[in-house]
């Protein structure tokens, strides 16, 4: 009954809305801590086009970290079609953020994904910010896939990863360990320094590329749930022979 409730776009966009009014009374309740700050704030000062980057069980507070109308690139973030996906591209534009529906995902061409690369590229070459989960939006968890490899390839654009985490939260069971935050707590947000991928890259270039994306990504979001206590979220587990590195030193804090 639920999940046909769901489906209808009327109830997606009222759930999405109340959503969204949730996580600007926890961006505006929480007290944060900003950890590298610098590296994004030369981004936007650069101005041109971007990709932004975060972990798909951290999307809820993620529009925070870009700074939207503050003097940063105008963002659009990429959502899914399914169901969940209409509640969050609601909730996404009640904050302020631009949506393109879609995936870069392999074999999701059926589901937009040829069109939302198109609308990505167009906004981009006019300058704008497009944000992705790249481990969505199936999975496997905190493991990097790569679309935002080819958009930064082809346009040139810088990728810069941003985590966050709070003192009180729930960690939902799911695929991706959804954090839903509460409000009144502490918290702290990481950027990672920019990844930027060459035009010229073959394809051992930009599976380098996309390792170096998933490290630094595990790198910021481990070291933003050890900044407030939380019990970290680990990336999916991999077949032996592709196991992950460790992590590597955190950076330096700014605030």
């Amino acid at each position: 009954m639920l999940k046909r409730l769901l489906s209808s776009p009327v109830a997606q966009t009222i759930v999405g809305r109340i959503l969204g009014g949730y996580m600007l009374l926890v961006g505006w309740t929480t007290r944060w801590t900003l950890i590298n700050r610098r590296a994004a704030e030369e981004v936007w000062k650069a101005g041109g086009p971007a990709v932004i980057c975060f972990w798909h069980g951290r999307i809820v507070l993620s529009h925070f970290g870009w700074a939207i109308g503050r003097g940063s690139q105008d963002a659009k973030v990429l959502i899914s079609h399914s169901r969940e996906g209409g509640i969050v591209a609601s909730a996404t534009r009640a904050v302020g953020a631009g949506v393109i529906r879609g995936s870069t995902s392999r074999g999701e061409t059926r589901k937009g994904g040829a069109e939302a690369m198109r609308q990505m590229l167009r906004h981009m070459k006019g300058g704008g910010a497009v944000a992705i989960a790249p481990d969505g939006p199936r999975g496997p968890r905190m493991r990097a896939q790569m679309g935002a490899i080819q958009l930064a390839k082809h346009t040139g654009a810088p990728i810069v990863c941003l985590a966050w985490a709070t003192s009180r939260s729930r960690t939902f069971n799911s695929w991706d360990r959804f954090v839903l935050p509460y409000p009144f707590a502490r918290g702290t947000y990481v950027w990672g320094e920019p990844i930027r991928v060459p035009g010229h890259a073959d394809p051992e270039a930009m599976e380098a590329a996309r390792a170096a994306l998933e490290a630094e990504l595990n790198r910021i979001t481990h070291l933003a749930d050890n900044a407030v206590g939380a019990e970290p979220v680990t990336p999916a587990a991999l077949p032996e022979a592709h196991a992950p590195q460790p992590l590597a030193a955190p950076v330096a804090a700014s605030r």
